[in-house]
């Protein structure tokens, strides 16, 4: 599904290079639930983002589906980013002028989908967010996780094959945090979508059936989900 292949990432930084990462593989099959754990400046973020095809890797090689992403053009990568991952950030990125419903569809509007056509969509997927009484709102008279909730669906109205979230818990508080995990927990598909989250919260990182742990831009370790009754998760090292 998607694959990081001895990826390096070094930013310039005055007269230093910081290496955000060094030397990261991992493969995320489809269907699966990852999360990506480790303290900020881990390189947990800009492994996403290259897995994403938000930013090229230093050195190394990203795949989607199998297809190496440096071999594709500027407008084959914007496609891959508009129509077939879904993104979900920390601070919701919702248009203020733009009603729920409206900022759900957004994604449909900028690939050149009618309005009539893009809306019955983006109602759908709010009523899959619980959030369909909230359709004609605007961002400002929504709380924090509602807003996430409206990230998320505008998310999934393009239907992605793979949902890359960098934590989306991150601004909310913990009643709204378990809500937003709940759901986010229900998007894999087997075989088919996956999902990947980007935390430094251990609970939330528990959400996922795989959890990776990068430290100074390098895997550190892997642990595998075992059970999940309820959401309490315990997990095994491997």
């Amino acid at each position: 599904m998607m694959e990081a292949k001895d990826v390096t990432k070094h930013y310039p930084q005055g007269s230093r290079i910081v290496k955000a990462l060094q030397g990261v593989s991992l493969r995320i099959e489809a269907g699966e639930f990852t999360s990506i754990m480790g303290p900020s400046g881990s390189g947990k973020s800009t492994l996403m983002h290259l897995l994403g095809a938000l930013d090229t890797p230093t050195s190394g090689e990203v795949f989607f589906q199998d297809r190496p992403l440096h071999k594709m053009s500027d407008r084959e990568l914007a496609a891959l980013r508009r129509n077939r991952i879904g993104f979900v950030f920390q601070f919701f990125n919702l248009l203020p002028t733009l009603k729920a419903v409206e900022n759900v569809a957004l994604p449909l509007l900028l690939s050149g989908i009618s309005r009539a056509k893009a809306l019955k969509p983006a109602y759908e997927e709010l009523e899959r967010v619980n959030l369909l009484d909230r359709a004609e709102h605007f961002p400002d008279e929504m709380s924090g996780g509602e807003m996430q909730r409206v990230a998320i669906a505008r998310a999934l109205v393009i239907h992605p094959e793979a949902v890359l979230c960098d934590e989306p818990t991150g601004n909310l508080d913990s009643a709204n945090s378990e809500e937003v995990l709940k759901l986010l927990r229900k998007l894999p598909e087997p075989g088919k979508r996956s999902v990947v989250m980007v935390t430094h919260d251990d609970h939330a990182a528990r959400f996922g059936d795989r959890i990776v742990h990068i430290r100074d831009g390098r895997i550190d370790s892997e642990e595998w989900v075992r059970e999940k009754p309820n959401y309490a998760i315990t997990a095994a090292h491997v």
